[in-house]
């Protein structure tokens, strides 16, 4: 990924980055790149069109699930919900009386 982050900053100044270009801007953030993984995108991206790249890549991830029906599998069953708030009012109850607003529920020297 960093790979082809750094093919399109460079492709912004010059029609066709080198491994030069994009050697230089890795080593600015300092990553040392992979020679084979960088001769790999260049020879890919080659006289390309980045521009229908990228929108060749939007719709393949429109796509994709999102994964929304994990969250619906996740909901608890009918009963629960009424005995999870008897325990929110008992530890309700517990704050309260612990600590006054004074010393903000904070007893430092009992």
């Amino acid at each position: 990924m960093r790979y082809v982050a750094a093919y399109l900053l460079a492709s912004l100044a010059a029609k066709d980055p080198t491994e030069e270009d994009i050697n230089k801007i890795l080593s600015s953030v300092g990553i040392e790149s992979d020679s084979v993984k960088l001769q790999k995108v260049l020879n890919e991206l080659k006289g390309k069109n980045l521009e229908s790249i990228i929108a060749e890549g939007k719709t393949k991830l429109a796509s994709m699930p999102s994964g929304g029906a994990v969250a619906a599998a996740g909901a608890p069953a009918g009963g629960a919900p009424a005995a999870e708030k008897k325990e929110e009012k008992k530890e309700e109850k517990k704050e309260e009386s612990e600590g006054s607003d004074d010393d903000m529920g904070f007893a430092l020297f009992d």
